[in-house]
């Protein structure tokens, strides 16, 4: 089976092609920083046709969907939208947080990805072989809470792995589009695929605008 897959959530985003018949993750490329949104859709058409791939011979679009950045997040998701729907193919929508733990590679049974939400949280998801137990926005003591019933705690940023240095984590490289093929493949083939016209960001915290959005008024009497 051969899959597009799109990670525009991280501090660089990146964009692969994976053919499981052929042996995994076959071209990737990185999309760096703030150029990520606008270097996506251009670096798709170069991968696809460097391989002589269609669109529409894909057996589906993959996209990380948060959480992360906002803007990433949106950007990622849109195109990968506009794709299957171009394209007339499936869709699947994965967790940067299910990423993550998959680079873990623990022998536990389950297994606490984190990731840094700002403003002193964090993005927080546990994991067991692979399927979500659970994911959310939490403080410092949710993310010791959720450690002492899980496995190890894996980061991928230095500034998160200082912050939580007491609970050992295990560091890892920031994760890229291509290492969620594994979760793809059991989606795939159990046919869990996402409805574009439905499926929304991931993004586990409110935007700024609705933190700070005034109540509605209501009529006057």
């Amino acid at each position: 089976m051969r899959y597009l897959m799109m990670d525009t959530c991280g501090s660089e985003g990146s964009v692969a092609l994976a053919d499981t018949e052929a042996g995994g993750v076959m071209a990737s490329q990185t999309l760096p920083g703030r150029s990520a949104s606008e270097r996506l859709l251009p670096v798709v058409r170069e991968l696809l046709g460097a391989a002589g791939w269609k669109l529409a011979e894909l057996s589906a679009i993959v996209v990380v969907h948060g959480p992360g950045s906002f803007t990433g997040v949106r950007a990622g998701l849109s195109a990968a939208k506009g794709l299957s729907e171009a394209g007339r193919v499936p869709l699947i929508a994965i967790s940067r947080l299910a990423v993550l733990a998959e680079l873990a590679e623990s022998e536990c049974g389950e297994v606490c990805a984190v990731l840094d939400a700002g403003r002193g949280e964090f993005y927080c998801g546990v994991y067991e072989a692979g399927r979500c137990v659970r994911e959310a926005l939490a403080s410092m003591a949710e993310v010791e809470q959720a450690s002492k019933t899980a496995g190890p705690v894996v980061v991928c940023e230095a500034k998160v792995a200082e912050a939580l240095h007491t609970l050992k984590p295990v560091l890892v490289r920031e994760p890229a589009a291509g290492d969620g093929l594994e979760i793809v493949t059991a989606r795939a083939s159990a046919g869990e695929f996402d409805d574009a016209a439905v499926v929304d960001a991931n993004y586990l915290r409110r935007t700024d605008a609705e933190i700070f959005a005034k109540p509605a008024q209501g009529p006057s009497r």
